[in-house]
């Protein structure tokens, strides 16, 4: 079999090139940039089925991958460049295929290279101990000479030229293997994303790509063209009737110029020739468009395949002319759409050298009329009740089209409308009790019933007004020098059964599974969650909690944060605090930083203000982890002479009562600090008079320990 891939005849080379493109059928390959990086690698990590043992699952996979084309009793040797002719072993090119061993110091045999290197992955490739993968991903694992495996050890990818070998503190692949080398690091970071960082195992600048793609492997990948033994392995691996292989490709093995399109760099090689040849023959217009399932805001549409000289890659659908979505499938399911509305669908035909066809007929149709109003808002609860305020949660109403947003009253007088099941209202009188009631509606104002009335009774004003945890610190150190720091500003110890964490992948608009938290903060405390495969002897130290780094905990979820992926605190599912913009995409809010919330914060934010809120450090600042800079509640008897009357106060004036001098700090909700003095035992008037009517925050500090509470200006 091997001798005949050799021995292909361009005829049959055109057959074995379109059916390496059929594995990408589901992939729009018109895409560039990051956009095809993702496509690709959702493609590879689906296909990815059989996750092989490293002993003796890559053992048989390399003996049929790398057998040697012309001679099925060797495999060639990854670095090597010699017949065996010379007295040293360790350079030859190819070795019988029995002569094997496990370890870096069998002479004169042959082992498994990890091309990309265990150690320099993060977490490195074997985290879990347990030699499966990515340790045992096939597509990084190469015949090597066991010594020669061993001088190259773990030394990062460096230019060079001629034969394999160290150069400097790097190590050059040799001129025959380079291009080899580049594939499989485009792979492995396809595969594994930010582990198997390219600028982690080579020398080189990520200035011109788009992410962390190096320009020495696009240099590598386009000079050394895809040779015949790395085409044996993408059919092996692919065909999961054997039963070594993974069910994956390495899409690079499979075009090179696929590497360009994603990073730019040199021109590699054409394999398909799709980007490359002159088609300008677009494919026949789309016909025979069909809608079902036609809902309030929803179309199924679908269409008769079009034809090409060369092969449909994807479809246009357009909505009243606009582009809705692009697809490599024949139907699309078309949402977001307004009730009892009519609309234009048209469909064009695109083929891989991006010829696009004239658009269909139009087919017109109309959305059904929604006339059903959501459901009646359930399990109304009450809950953080102070002397001025309440949180109301719910559960989500439903609607055949989306429930857009629900109405609030109190004491059945309109109060506010929300888009999010939960609400806080504020400046309410202390010892008072509340009727709430709710109501939920959809886009076209269809309006739920009132749900039944619930009571919600506010206190007497006599305890501090935070009312629930909140984060306190986001380390975004290096390596997995990772914590979370939740701090306990209330007048209470806090259960913390019902809380957890969860983490925003990349800002993409989707929580992780969530991190339950266990055990209790005191009052005036934090604890301090962290990554169990932190180096920092501080983070080990301080840490209340630990998560588990490994393979079935996703690398340590959601304690594996970069510094793009927000962070959010949950009580009851419901989101009360974040770090971060849900869904705001790659923003590096705080890559490589510290970020530790200001003295000035008392209450949680499900939106974040990074300029208001929070303070900025360089990488790998622990200093504060495990302390109390916020204003943390303290000891009742240290405040017990403390007052701050009248509150509500309506006249401008507050009377500071304590037994010492205080210094007394005024802030707005948003943590603006807008009166700053000191008041004195025998003159304790603070003057309020230029505020607006509104709530605020006053902070009374006395010898380092300071208390704060809301006022309510009237």
């Amino acid at each position: 079999m091997k001798k005949q891939i050799l021995f292909l005849s361009i005829s049959l080379y055109s057959i074995f090139i379109l059916a390496q493109e059929s594995y990408y059928d589901d992939v729009n390959l018109n895409l560039t940039g990051i956009s095809l990086k993702e496509a690709l690698a959702t493609k590879i990590i689906t296909t990815h089925t059989n996750n092989l043992s490293y002993t003796p699952g890559i053992w048989n996979a390399v003996m049929v991958t790398d057998m040697n084309p012309i001679d099925n009793s060797e495999v060639l040797l990854i670095y090597g460049f010699e017949n065996g002719s010379d007295s040293n072993s360790t350079n030859d090119r190819e070795r019988n295929i029995n002569d094997n061993c496990t370890s870096n110091s069998c002479v004169g045999l042959w082992n498994r290279e990890h091309v990309y290197p265990t150690s320099l992955a993060t977490p490195d490739l074997d985290q879990d101990g347990t030699n499966g993968p990515p340790y045992a991903d096939a597509h990084n694992l190469r015949p090597c000479d066991s010594q020669r495996n061993s001088s190259r050890g773990n030394k990062k990818f460096i230019a060079g030229s001629g034969n394999s070998g160290p150069t400097g503190t790097g190590w050059y692949p040799g001129d025959e293997w380079k291009g080899d080398v580049a594939r499989i690091i485009m792979y492995m970071y396809l595969r594994y994303d930010e582990r198997t960082l390219p600028s982690n195992v080579g020398f080189g600048s990520n200035s011109d790509t788009p992410d962390d793609m190096i320009d020495l492997f696009l240099q590598w990948n386009a000079d050394d063209p895809v040779s015949t033994i790395e085409k044996q392995r993408n059919p092996y691996h692919e065909n999961t009737s054997n039963s070594d292989a993974q069910g994956n490709r390495n899409p690079f093995i499979d075009n090179p110029r696929l590497a360009t399109r994603i990073w730019g760099g040199p021109e590699a090689e054409d394999i398909w020739g799709i980007y490359s040849n002159t088609d300008t023959e677009a494919p026949s217009v789309p016909s025979g468009l069909t809608v079902t399932n036609t809902t309030t805001y929803s179309i199924d549409l679908s269409w008769s395949a079009s034809t090409d000289n060369i092969g449909v890659s994807s479809y246009d659908v357009y909505v009243d002319g606009n582009l809705e979505a692009s697809t490599s499938n024949i139907n699309y399911t078309i949402t977001g759409l307004s009730s009892n509305i009519t609309y234009d669908l048209t469909v064009s035909a695109r083929d891989i050298a991006d010829n696009v066809s004239p658009q269909s007929a139009p087919l017109t149709v109309v959305t059904q009329e929604d006339t059903e109003a959501p459901s009646v808002p359930m399990n109304i609860v009450i809950s953080d009740e102070t002397d001025v305020s309440f949180k109301i949660t719910w559960d989500p109403s439903t609607d055949n089209t989306e429930v857009i947003h629900y109405n609030i009253y109190i004491d059945n007088i309109f109060h506010d409308m929300i888009n999010i099941s939960s609400y806080t209202i504020y400046e309410l009188t202390a010892s008072t009790t509340y009727s709430v009631t709710l109501e939920a509606v959809d886009g076209l104002n269809n309006t739920s019933a009132q749900s039944a009335p619930v009571n919600a009774t506010t206190t007497d004003g006599n305890s501090n007004t935070t009312m629930e945890l909140l984060i306190s610190e986001y380390v975004e150190g290096s390596s997995n020098n990772k914590a979370i720091e939740i701090a306990n500003l209330i007048t209470s110890p806090v259960e913390l059964d019902g809380y957890n964490l969860r983490r925003d992948s990349n800002g993409g608009g989707e929580w992780s599974e969530r991190f339950d938290l266990t055990g209790t903060i005191n009052v005036g405390d934090v604890i301090v969650i962290i990554n169990a495969n932190a180096n920092s002897q501080i983070l080990l130290d301080q840490a209340d909690i630990v998560v588990v780094n490994n393979q079935s905990t996703n690398y340590g979820e959601p304690l594996n944060f970069n510094g793009n992926d927000p962070i959010g605190l949950f009580k009851d599912d419901v989101l009360i605090d974040i770090v971060g913009e849900f869904g705001g995409g790659s923003s590096n809010f705080a890559k490589d930083k510290t970020l530790r919330r200001k003295s000035t914060v008392v209450e949680p934010n499900i939106n974040f203000d990074l300029n208001n809120e929070w303070e900025i450090f360089p990488m790998d600042t622990f200093d504060d982890i495990g302390g109390t800079h916020l204003t943390l509640s303290i000891e009742e008897n240290q405040w017990k002479q403390l007052s701050v009357y009248p509150n509500p106060t309506s006249d401008g004036f507050l009377n500071i009562k304590f037994s010492q001098d205080v210094k007394v700090e005024v802030f707005s909700i948003f943590g603006k600090k807008l009166i700053h003095t000191n008041i004195n035992q025998s003159d304790s008037i603070l003057d309020i008079s230029t505020l607006s009517k509104g709530v605020y925050v006053i902070k009374v500090s006395h010898k380092g320990l300071s208390i704060s509470t809301k006022i309510i200006k009237i």
